[in-house]
């Protein structure tokens, strides 16, 4: 699995997303904002992520995924 793998899939459920990623091989932490967190409490937004990839972490292709999930406003208020 790399970034760009990461990214497709997220987009594919997030399309409007901003997404970073960091790591490499099988440990990779990403940084996801998106409009559609609003409604959602923060464990909700990083199971919806870790969903996406629980047969890559089942099977060990994928050992570690650490996601931080954030609206737009959220980000906006950390960086002021």
């Amino acid at each position: 699995m790399n970034e760009q793998d990461l990214i497709t899939r997220i987009k594919g459920l997030y399309p409007d997303a901003e997404i970073t990623v960091a790591g490499e091989n099988c440990s990779f932490e990403v940084n996801v904002s998106s409009p559609a967190f609003t409604d959602m409490k923060s464990l909700q937004r990083q199971r919806s992520i870790l969903t996406l990839f629980n047969t890559e972490i089942a099977s060990g292709e994928l050992h570690a995924l650490t996601v931080r999930a954030k609206t737009p406003q959220e980000l906006q208020q950390n960086s002021d």
